[in-house]
């Protein structure tokens, strides 16, 4: 199912990120779409080139909600990205899917949305990217205490918690 960071405890350290993702670019994770389903909220951020989370960021996006929800439709990943600021949301949609060993998780996002207490004030198509800059993450590991950590296309690394309360929000169209 999921690569694991032994002897870690509940969340590994940069260093230990850095040392599992240098392991899995050569042998992969073996993560498959459902190891990924759930609701996932962002717990720290690295900046590009560091072992040091960064605080501030964190801090700021974990007081925004910002969270990931993976969901399978069909055979097919859903991504749903989101923040909010009370009760206004600012979420984007689309396709996802995994590519190679690793593997990366390519996605889109099709749709923006802003609600407010879950009423939708503006819904908009986005136009898809040139496939050279479609945005990724590259899954470095997922744990059965239930942390995903990866690093995006820009070179940071996340590590989100899974919110086992949160569930799978339902698709809208």
């Amino acid at each position: 199912m999921s690569t694991t960071i032994q002897g870690s405890g509940d969340v590994p350290s940069g260093a230990e990120l850095l040392e599992q993702e240098r392991r899995v670019r050569q042998a992969g994770t073996a993560l498959s779409a459902s190891d990924l389903e759930g609701m996932w909220l962002l717990d720290q951020v690295w900046p590009k080139g560091s072992d040091r989370p960064s605080s501030f960021s964190a801090a700021l996006l974990r007081g925004l909600r910002a969270r990931l929800e993976i969901r399978q439709e069909e055979g097919a990943l859903v991504l749903r990205n989101a923040v909010a600021l009370g009760a206004l949301e600012l979420s984007f949609r689309g396709p996802g899917q995994l590519v190679g060993s690793r593997p990366l998780l390519q996605f889109h996002f099709e749709s923006l949305e802003l609600a407010l207490a879950g009423h939708c004030l503006v819904r908009r198509s986005l136009p898809a990217p040139a496939p050279s800059r479609m945005p990724f993450f590259a899954l470095i590991a997922r744990s059965p205490e239930g942390w995903l950590a990866a690093r995006g296309r820009g070179g940071g690394l996340a590590l989100w918690r899974q919110d086992s309360a949160g569930g799978v929000r339902p698709a809208r169209p």
